[in-house]
């Protein structure tokens, strides 16, 4: 895998050279400010789901919060009542809870979910978070390419 490429405007890591993106950015308190504690434990208790899958950068931008290993794999954003978010698998998985699916190339598909309520933090987005974990990592590419092992495919577990 190649190393990252650093904007040298913002300073932030991206796994493409001169990747698409704006340099704007908040701080994560500024994200939180001003939010209801049921919408900021939604937050923390999602960002330690993330975390759980393995090293992570979060990136505060402008409209929302990403969470990063290679590239962007989730992000969430804090609204009123709840968190608009999305996470980046490397195949369409169909299931009721996602509002919409967008594909944007053959192995990357956005899933995009609400949370509303802590139960709704659940196994079954643990198990998004994991593969889109790897999505992260850009194990899909490596798998495409026959570099990763067929005894660990990326999305056994959700199947």
């Amino acid at each position: 895998m190649r190393s990252l490429w650093r904007c040298p405007r913002c300073g932030r890591r991206f796994a493409n050279r001169n990747q698409s993106h704006t340099c704007a950015r908040r701080t994560l308190t500024e994200h939180l400010a001003g939010k209801s504690p049921e919408v900021v434990a939604l937050y923390r208790r999602f960002a330690t789901m993330v975390r759980s899958c393995g090293p992570v950068t979060v990136v505060p931008e402008k409209t929302r919060i990403a969470f990063q290993v290679r590239m962007s794999f989730a992000a969430v954003m804090l609204k009123r009542r709840w968190l608009d978010g999305h996470v980046v698998l490397a195949r369409r998985l169909e299931d009721p809870r996602f509002r919409a699916i967008q594909t944007i190339s053959p192995g990357n598909h956005v899933h995009q979910f609400r949370i509303e309520t802590p139960d709704q933090l659940d196994d079954r987005v643990s198990q998004w978070l994991r593969e889109a974990y790897a999505v992260g990592e850009q194990r899909h590419l490596r798998a495409r390419r026959g570099l990763a092992s067929s005894a660990s495919p990326l999305h056994a577990s959700i199947d």
